[in-house]
């Protein structure tokens, strides 16, 4: 059966109407496939010792040994999501403390869009970069890459989908190069961490050796791996500007219009001292942000304490009512609700693996399967088995805690050093973090920025493609030197 065209050019017909499924069905179908490995998959467990430093149990080396069968039925598939909300083991927050933080940032947004400053704001940039909007991509990217290397820059990111969309949309891109420009940006700074803390910095405390090991292979893989990221976003950037129809979300052009730029009219909006201030506030609050993740420790609760002051004084600001105030909030909040509900569920998968005692028998797998293998060829067994690991256990902290205290000491033996496994680690980390449904920040992403998960992967796979070349290049070269 073939689709038909009907006289308005659309196709119709069987083919016509089938559609991917959406990101919650899709965690769904994770979680129950998952569910059923865990009636194959033999259980068992690793032996424990706490980790002062880490603050937290890592598995022994050698300790892993069989132990009687968890398998997750039908009630434990739906209670996963539900479970995900509350399950921090592998985290470094729970996920319903990020929901909150998400709703509460929806409210702000809501807050700060009604107030009609980031309108004001946006007409006032597109026309001061015309004729040189391309260089917002390099330069975002630079910032997004200096927070993933810096401090893991990862669901702090979520904010800034409903900040550049539009940006980008007045500027004639569109959803797909703001959604790039964030999540790969930060992502290759995460891919090429060199004093991020919740990547490099466990990882070397869970290997035993100085976290500043093998820096200057991770700088030069975090440098040349920009480079190649934003090569690949401006040709996509000026294929759109140049054509609109080339957008891979050109379908939903004119509602993607409405919903993030709003009813413009060809007249200039009025940039009044009061919108500056709110645009003051905007910024600054995502600056307090930043400075609060990287150097005073903050995590959710306090940035979403943050963020809910800083709602307030915008209210104040605008002179709105408190009627206003609620229902702007509320308003906001409610957009995000999906991305809130969407974290949740993501994190179920986990929950599914732990429940089912299958983590530690994946992991055990991964160490048998490197022993005795030469260096060059260890090391890039090493990194594809943590790219493995990366779409069952997308917290990169976790996945340090996880498996770092088994495959380091290993290294011992393929005469590696252990700074390359960590090199190893977190680059598969990071290319898997870029695609992966298990993960809140990809999932949440594109869900604010509207890009539909299958046409993200259909984008980005060439890129992915290039970038997994470029890291077995690196790592092998470190291997031989």
């Amino acid at each position: 059966m073939t689709a038909q065209i009907d006289p308005s050019g659309k196709k119709t017909g069987f083919f016509a109407r089938l559609k991917f499924p959406s990101a919650y069905s899709i965690l769904f179908i994770l979680i129950a496939f998952v569910a059923l490995l865990t009636w194959v998959i033999p259980a068992g467990q690793y032996q424990r010792e706490m980790n002062q430093d880490l603050g937290r149990e890592v598995p022994i080396t050698g300790t892993y040994q069989t132990v009687e069968a968890n398998p997750q039925g039908i009630a434990d598939v739906f209670l996963a999501p539900i479970d995900g909300f509350y399950d921090h083991q592998s985290y470094q927050a729970a996920a319903i403390d990020v929901s909150l933080f998400i709703l509460v940032m929806g409210g702000f947004l809501g807050l700060v869009t009604a107030t009609g400053a980031i309108d004001a704001g946006i007409e006032r940039v597109t026309h001061a970069l015309h004729g040189r909007e391309e260089m917002m991509i390099p330069i975002l990217m630079a910032l997004f890459a200096a927070g993933g290397t810096i401090y893991g820059m990862a669901e702090e990111s979520l904010p800034f989908y409903s900040l550049l969309v539009p940006v980008m949309m007045a500027a004639r891109f569109d959803p797909v190069v703001a959604a790039a420009i964030i999540l790969l940006g930060a992502g290759i700074g995460v891919l090429g961490s060199t004093i991020n803390p919740f990547a490099t910095v466990i990882a070397a405390n869970a290997s035993g050796i100085p976290f500043t090991d093998g820096i200057l292979l991770r700088a030069a893989i975090l440098v040349i791996g920009w480079f190649i990221c934003v090569a690949y976003v401006m040709r996509y950037a000026r294929l759109v500007r140049s054509d609109q129809s080339k957008s891979i979300v050109y379908d939903q052009y004119e509602e993607n219009k409405q919903r993030f730029l709003g009813q413009r009219s060809e007249e200039s909006i009025e940039f009044t001292g009061r919108h500056k201030a709110i645009l003051c506030i905007f910024g600054a609050s995502f600056a307090v942000m930043i400075y609060g993740v990287s150097v005073a420790g903050w995590w959710m609760a306090e940035i979403s304490a943050m963020f809910l002051a800083a709602a307030v004084l915008v209210g104040l600001v605008a002179g709105m009512s408190e009627e206003n105030f609620i229902h702007n909030f509320i308003d906001g909040a409610r957009d995000l609700l999906g991305v809130a509900l969407i974290i949740g569920i993501a994190r179920g998968i986990v929950v599914v693996m732990d429940n089912g005692m299958i983590t530690d028998t994946i992991l055990n797998s991964a160490e048998q399967t490197v022993t005795g293998l030469s260096s060059v060829v260890f090391i890039n067994v090493m990194f594809f088995l943590e790219i493995l690991l990366s779409f069952l256990v997308p917290s990169t902290s976790g996945l340090a805690v996880l498996t770092m205290p088994i495959m380091a000491p290993l290294a011992d033996f393929a005469g590696v050093g252990r700074d390359l496994v960590i090199t190893a680690y977190q680059s598969a980390s990071g290319l898997v973090n870029l695609i992966t449904p298990t993960s809140a920040v990809v999932m949440g992403g594109l869900a604010i920025a509207r890009v539909p998960y299958i046409r993200w992967i259909k984008w980005v796979a060439p890129l992915l493609g290039i970038l997994t070349i470029f890291c077995v290049i690196m790592i092998s070269i470190g291997a031989m030197f």
